[in-house]
């Protein structure tokens, strides 16, 4: 079928485009601005998008977004992160709502913030929001698919977890300290990181487009989250390392603030896929130490 996508170009639209292409499905990108004959345009802050970019769509995955980890939390960019997400969201939805044939399904990106710092506590897809900043952004969200919802559409909503992949994101970040041996936990080390491998992102994204019985909020998490002192200590162990030094938090809060800091690395959230397992998903990387040893060896 065809496939709108928002956020093509990001870490894991740039993966999730070539392999709906090869599992013979037909792109078409939705993107700010003129773009290739594959494209079509929007502007979600003027809350415009091109009348035909739905035409004969039988599917739409939205996963634009301000990146959250990227600057401070000043007022401003909460605001960018917020609106970001809300405003694109809303419009897609509301115009998917009105449309007379609609797609069957909408697939919208969300994250596991939703659930906010909750220790050592197993949470699953029926388990309450949290109440700090990313809690309260991804309930918003996730609320901004409403309207599709409410018109009949199939919607999906992927909390996804730390995407696991050399090619970007955390552990792109993490591999060069680590190969020189200076990588280490962060903080206590003691919270919990729920991630999923970049391979069966894609893979659980596709699983959501084409299984009508998955509906609703969909954690992308492996089945076997890990705590930040054994996930590093993992990545050492595989990449023949020592990790024996904490990683230093008075720089990273210089730089980015307190609060962001202490939210994405040092809080966490212990999340279980039991959506995806119920549906009966199967993870090429259920553990952590094959993750690693299997993303790496195709760097």
């Amino acid at each position: 079928m065809d496939v709108l996508i928002t956020g093509s170009s990001g870490f894991i639209g740039s993966a999730l485009v070539p392999a709906l292409e090869a599992a013979g499905h037909s792109v078409v990108r939705l993107q700010r601005g003129s773009g290739a004959a594959d494209s079509r345009t929007w502007d979600p802050e003027g809350g415009a998008i091109d009348a035909s970019a739905l035409d004969g769509v039988g599917a739409v995955v939205h996963l634009a977004g301000e990146g959250i980890g990227e600057k401070k939390w000043t007022p401003e960019q909460k605001r960018r992160i917020l609106e970001s997400r809300t405003k694109g969201t809303d419009l897609l939805a509301r115009t998917l709502a009105a449309r007379d044939v609609k797609p069957s399904v909408l697939v919208s990106a969300s994250a596991i913030g939703y659930y906010g710092n909750r220790g050592d506590e197993e949470l699953t897809e029926d388990s309450p929001p949290g109440d700090d900043f990313a809690a309260r952004v991804t309930v918003e969200w996730e609320a901004a698919t409403a309207p599709a919802s409410d018109a009949g559409i199939r919607v999906v909503v992927l909390r996804t977890g730390i995407v696991l992949s050399p090619k970007g994101g955390v552990l792109k970040r993490l591999l060069l300290p680590f190969k020189l041996g200076i990588g280490g936990r962060t903080g206590s080390g003691n919270q919990y990181m729920s991630w999923i491998t970049l391979v069966d992102e894609i893979r659980a994204i596709s699983f959501a487009l084409d299984h009508e019985q998955v509906t609703g909020p969909l954690n992308l998490t492996a089945p076997n989250p890990a705590t930040n002192r054994e996930l590093t200590a993992t990545l050492a162990k595989v990449l023949h390392r020592p990790s024996v030094l904490p990683t230093p938090l008075l720089p990273l809060k210089v730089r980015f603030g307190s609060e962001l800091v202490e939210t994405l690395l040092v809080n966490g959230q212990r999340v279980l896929p039991a959506a995806l397992s119920a549906a009966g998903f199967e993870f090429v990387y259920p553990d952590l130490e094959g993750a690693f040893r299997g993303i790496l060896r195709e760097e």
